[in-house]
C-alpha cells in the first residue's frame, strides 16, 4: 500500500501544479501561445485527480488508469517545457515525476 500513497501523493502534486500552470498561464501577456499548455495543464490535472481516487478506492482498473495518467503526464511535461516560465518548468517537472511513480504503479 506504500506505493499506492506514493503515487497517490505524486498524482495530486502534480494535479496542484497543472492547475497552478493553467492559472498562470491565462495572466500571461501572450495568452493565445499558451493554449496548448492550458488545454493539456487542464487534461493532464483531470487524469491526476482521477487516478489519485481511483487508487485510493483499490479500483480494479488502477493499473490502466495508472497507465493513462503516465501517458498524459508525459504529454503535459513535453509541452510545458517548451515555455521558459517557472510556472510551466515547475509543472513539467511534477509532470515526470507522477509519470514515473504511475509507470511503476502500471506494470
Amino acid at each position: 500500500m506504500n506505493t499506492y500513497q506514493e503515487c497517490i501523493d505524486a498524482c495530486l502534486e502534480c494535479m496542484q501544479a497543472c492547475n497552478r500552470c493553467f492559472d498562470a498561464c491565462l495572466q500571461e501577456e501572450h495568452v493565445g501561445h499558451m493554449a496548448e499548455c492550458i488545454r493539456i495543464d487542464r487534461e493532464c490535472a483531470e487524469i491526476c485527480a482521477y487516478t489519485a481516487n481511483a487508487l485510493s478506492r483499490n479500483s480494479p482498473f488502477a493499473e490502466q488508469t495508472c497507465s493513462l495518467c503516465a501517458e498524459i503526464c508525459e504529454a503535459c511535461a513535453k509541452e510545458c517545457e517548451k515555455h521558459e516560465e517557472e510556472h510551466c518548468q515547475q509543472c513539467a517537472e511534477a509532470c515526470r515525476e507522477c509519470a514515473e511513480m504511475c509507470r511503476k504503479m502500471a506494470v
